[in-house]
């Protein structure tokens, strides 16, 4: 992308070509930096719940009647999702996955994005074997320059400390990677890791997946995954709602970015993300809708309202960054998305904006719907 007239090759002369657009914001394609494409077909299927275990062992439920993840109604769905994102305004994209079923169909698709191969296992048993074929795994895949995978880590409540350490490992491998984890996001995880109880360790043990041997932190999330050496600069920690300062003041220093999806916490039960803390708290904020079986759409411009709501003091513009440049950034995008800029790819969309608005930004986070948003150049 260039800004300004371009010339011609032979005579120097400018060339203009004038575009009348209308009454519109122009912006850079938005980046939902976290979501779960694969779990579309679960759209309206998941209710809402009172606490966050209870939404899982539902969820968990509904996964179980679809073990292929190549039926076609995943598919189909997964399709469908991308259709959706994009015409919400999305341009990248950081997907969760446990299937890389969404790679292929991300490639296709006119979005660029990370897919997050996402491991779980608690009950540690070679645990650096285990990593080491999810990154065959990921390697096996057809390449695409705006399409990458990566490794992500579900949680510290099911994923064991000496995997955390294999996957980090692996990502060290290249300093140009990423990796993502859900991270402090319901009160029952906060008790699990500070005392070994509650509703998490209960489910652990109904699925066969507790493990004796592991060592109760006895700290936050937060704290455990730091002393353990797992955060950076190129680490996502998805959601937060239950961190205090402190563990914000972690990851501000690591560079960490905290991605927020407001909806989706409510729908789960894991509380409500203290939007204005994060901000204050000095700590990068990128946004993301997580999936369709907590959301009802993929538009990150409704979440940008719902966090307007949470956080009257923020101002629209650090909103609007969080939704673009952030996770542009958070994703390793941002040579290529996330601002207007000469050199970058024009992915830029434009967003109808009423006659006479006097603050576009604050419009901008007051919830834009798909019909008022349109492409205007693609790379």
């Amino acid at each position: 992308m260039a800004c300004g007239a371009t010339r011609d090759a032979t005579s120097g002369a400018a060339l203009l070509r004038h575009v009348d657009l209308g009454q519109v914001a122009i912006l850079p394609g938005l980046v939902n930096a976290h979501t779960h494409i694969e779990l579309s077909y679960l759209r309206g299927v998941v209710p809402e719940a009172a606490e966050f275990v209870a939404w899982v062992r539902a969820l968990l439920a509904e996964r179980g009647r679809w073990p292929d993840p190549h039926a076609p109604q995943i598919l189909e769905a997964i399709d469908r999702a991308l259709v959706e994102s994009a015409a919400s305004g999305t341009a990248v994209l950081g997907d969760i996955s446990n299937t890389l079923a969404t790679f292929a169909p991300i490639v296709r698709s006119p979005l660029a994005g990370v897919v997050f191969y996402e491991l779980m296992r608690f009950k540690a048993t070679r645990s650096r074997a285990f990593v080491e074929q999810a990154c065959r795994e990921i390697e096996a895949l057809r390449p695409a320059g705006r399409v990458r995978a990566s490794l992500a880590a579900h949680a510290p409540y099911s994923v064991a400390p000496s995997v955390f350490r294999a996957i980090r490992d692996a990502i060290d491998r290249d300093p140009s990677t990423r990796c993502s984890v859900h991270l402090s996001e319901s009160p029952e995880e906060v008790e699990f890791i500070r005392t070994g109880g509650g509703p998490w360790r209960r489910l652990l043990t109904e699925i066969g997946a507790w493990d004796p041997a592991w060592v109760v932190p006895g700290v936050t999330p937060v704290q455990c995954l730091d002393e353990g050496g797992f955060l950076d600069d190129r680490v996502l920690a998805v959601h937060g709602v239950q961190m205090a300062p402190p563990d914000l003041a972690r990851l501000a220093a690591r560079g960490t970015t905290l991605v927020t999806c407001p909806r989706s916490n409510r729908h789960t039960g894991a509380g409500v993300p203290p939007i204005e803390t994060f901000y204050a708290s000095g700590v990068r904020v990128a946004v993301g809708t997580d999936s369709l079986a907590s959301v009802p759409d993929l538009n990150i411009f409704a979440e940008l309202a719902a966090m307007r709501a949470l956080a009257a003091s923020v101002p629209a513009a650090r909103l609007l960054a969080s939704a673009t440049y952030e996770g542009a950034r958070a994703l390793g995008f941002d040579k290529d998305y996330g601002t207007i800029q000469p050199g970058k790819c024009a992915r830029l969309l434009t967003v109808a904006v009423p006659a006479g608005m006097e603050d576009v930004e604050e419009y901008l986070v007051s919830g834009i719907h798909p019909e008022q948003i349109k492409w205007i150049e693609s790379c």
